[in-house]
């Protein structure tokens, strides 16, 4: 798929460890901007934009409200804020009611980024507890876009990616080793 306009990984318990990974053989090219939404507490991980940035020679921010999304930077959402796609591929950041007990919620990301970015969305749900990024990557779908999961079974915590699998269409079901080709081949 070579027309990817935007990449969105969520997870949660145990995706770190995954990031970690991947990121280090990401191309200094990616023609796509990639977003990181992941479950964590408030204040605690304000140094993830950091750690990540360590590992990768693309440029990695935290995202800052109404910034418009770029090619070839890694985004990462802030703790306690829901990450919003908006209609002019700016982001938006929402303090509603937390959805699936988690602020930055991944089905808010990945809903309204469906909609905006359609048939050029793809978007990877990592290791978790609990079933959030499930209906966004329905309504991912739903718009044409692109589905991945990690293999339940190389995730530290399978239950998010298995029930992806049970109950949205995946396109890819990737195991960590080949999440980084896999990424690179969008651009």
């Amino acid at each position: 798929m070579k027309d990817c306009e935007a990449l969105i990984i969520g997870g949660s318990a145990g995706s770190l460890d995954v990031l970690l990974k991947v990121l280090p053989g990401l191309s200094p090219a990616l023609s796509f901007p990639i977003i990181i939404v992941v479950h964590r507490k408030h204040g605690a991980d304000s140094l993830l934009p950091e750690l990540l940035s360590g590992r990768t020679s693309l440029i990695v921010k935290e995202i800052d409200e109404k910034e418009p999304i770029l090619a070839g930077t890694i985004y990462v959402a802030p703790s306690d804020y829901h990450t919003l796609i908006e209609k002019d591929k700016s982001f938006s950041l929402d303090y509603s009611e937390k959805i699936n007990y988690s602020r930055p919620a991944i089905d808010a990301t990945f809903q309204t980024a469906a909609e905006v970015y359609r048939t050029k969305l793809v978007c990877l749900l990592l290791s978790g507890s609990n079933s959030d990024g499930v209906n966004g990557l329905i309504s991912v779908k739903a718009w044409g876009g692109i589905t991945a999961i990690q293999d339940p079974a190389t995730a530290q915590v399978s239950y998010m990616p298995q029930q992806a699998a049970i109950h949205a269409k995946i396109d890819y079901t990737l195991r960590i080793e080949d999440m980084t080709e896999f990424i690179n081949l969008l651009s």
